[in-house]
């Protein structure tokens, strides 16, 4: 068995997106450092002005989205007539494929707003395929004792031998969120690239430790060793994909032609059909 090593650490940036909604990212378009991720962004307010605009109807091609909320309600809507909307806990998977349109709005309990929303990218064979959309409450998202003193809840994947509820992304993917403090070492899927936000409390990878706010870059292996105090830690893995990506706003595909004529069906009124 071999320790996956520590790489690189990269800080989240904060930005805005939608009406003016603030957010926290990581963003990995380029180098296919994240693959099959493409980007993570951390939603986290305890002022209304931060996040009340949301995000307005927007469109998307050639991506999927996982939503998770800690703390807060996210509803959801979309051309093909889907509401819903996550309670504390719950998790959205929506797969745009050839084209969607959909709103998205954030909503505090008590106060207090904090969530992720991770894209993920499509192969090509895929990125025309038909949409699709499904939601998973607080309920439905299990969670599993590490050792004496962590727990996961896993969302997509399996872990520990605990399968999350996401069962049928496009490319296998492990999504988890690890809570508390001591040590553990988790399988990991060799040919899957790993990596792991840390939004709360501290983690230990050798002798480095990282404070949250940061996301954990981790090289080649089938193992993987943490030491938490007070983590929340959302654990990401994944088979990477390896094609071209080319990016323009809220379009995903291998080619600047391809994203140029999805910008057309955009704005001819085509993109869903």
């Amino acid at each position: 068995m071999t320790l996956r090593p520590l790489l690189h650490v990269e800080s989240a940036r904060p930005t805005q997106d939608g009406d003016g909604v603030k957010i926290r990212r990581i963003a990995g378009f380029t180098q296919h450092k994240m693959d099959p991720f493409l980007m993570l962004d951390e939603l986290k307010a305890d002022e209304a002005k931060d996040y009340i605009g949301g995000f307005p109807p927007h469109p998307h091609r050639g991506i999927e989205t996982l939503t998770y909320m800690l703390q807060g309600h996210f509803r959801h809507q979309d051309h093909m007539g889907n509401v819903g909307e996550l309670r504390d806990g719950g998790a959205q998977w929506m797969s745009a494929g050839r084209g969607v349109i959909h709103s998205e709005l954030p909503i505090s309990t008590e106060g207090q707003l904090h969530g992720f929303q991770l894209w993920i990218n499509l192969p090509a064979a895929k990125k025309m395929q038909a949409p699709a959309y499904r939601d998973f409450q607080p309920e439905s998202v299990p969670e599993v004792a590490l050792g004496d003193v962590l727990s996961a809840r896993v969302i997509s994947g399996e872990l520990a031998g605990t399968h999350g509820p996401l069962r049928d992304p496009a490319v296998p993917i492990l999504v988890a969120d690890l809570r508390g403090s001591g040590s553990v070492t988790l399988p990991v899927t060799s040919d899957f690239k790993v990596m792991a936000y840390l939004y709360r409390g501290q983690v230990r990878c050798g002798n480095q430790v990282i404070d949250a706010g940061q996301m954990l870059f981790f090289g080649e292996g089938d193992q993987l060793a943490l030491e938490g105090e007070g983590m929340g830690l959302l654990l990401m893995a994944g088979r990477p994909i390896g094609e071209p990506v080319v990016h323009w706003g809220p379009f995903v595909m291998n080619t600047q032609a391809e994203i140029e004529q999805a910008v057309r069906d955009y704005q001819s009124g085509t993109l869903t059909d």
